[in-house]
């Protein structure tokens, strides 16, 4: 009954009756994933609604020049990717995990039939869409409108974990090398924004990275 358990502790799925849970259950399977796997590709047709139960997955895009771009990492109890399983139409992007991981993969064939009629599970559904959308906004405005220092600033106050990123991992999100990252947050540093402490930096003033970005 593991599964019945970690389904219910999906946000979406929260207010389903035991009965339901049983139901969804059994047009589920779980997938367990080691460190580097990928889960789907860029242009693989979408047959399943994928809930990630754990580890750390980050969807992603190849340029020209073989770059990973990084558009998000999901951490666990969310749904991926739930837009071109909505839509019918490729993956727009791959996925991999970056830890070891699990995934629970539901026939979504079966689920819009069974389950999309309840109020609460579409609502949900259409608020984690919508929470998507709202988080490629910004980060078209992060990485389009603002500069590198301007972007580095508003990413380390708006997430709590930032700054416990390895940089290798932090510059690859902001789309930008290592080495730049480095330069900014010495300067920041130099400046007063961060102290270093240990291996990490903490933020000491807030109010001036700010100002960099608003």
């Amino acid at each position: 009954m593991q599964d019945l358990k970690e389904l219910s502790n999906i946000k979406c799925f929260g207010n389903l009756s035991k009965n339901e849970l049983k139901l969804l259950a059994s047009i589920a399977r779980k997938r367990n994933f080691s460190k580097g796997e990928v889960l789907f590709y860029e242009k693989d047709e979408p047959r399943y609604l994928t809930l990630l139960t754990s580890g750390t997955l980050k969807v992603y895009k190849t340029d020209p020049k073989n770059n990973e771009i990084i558009l998000h990492r999901f951490l666990p109890g969310t749904l991926v990717a739930e837009m071109a399983v909505l839509e019918g139409i490729p993956y727009p992007a791959s996925a991999c995990f970056e830890s070891d991981g699990s995934v629970i993969e539901i026939d979504f064939i079966r689920f819009k039939k069974e389950f999309l009629t309840n109020p609460d599970i579409a609502l949900n559904f259409f608020k984690s869409l919508s929470r998507k959308i709202k988080y490629l906004e910004d980060v078209i405005a992060l990485n389009i409108v603002l500069d590198s220092t301007a972007r580095v600033a508003k990413y380390i106050c708006e997430n709590d974990d930032a700054l416990g990123m390895k940089h290798n991992q932090l510059s690859q999100y902001l789309h930008m090398t290592p080495e730049t990252l480095s330069r900014i947050f010495k300067k920041f540093t130099k400046l007063g924004f961060l102290v270093k402490e240990g291996s990490n930096y903490k933020i000491i003033d807030k109010e001036s990275l700010t100002i960099l970005f608003e």
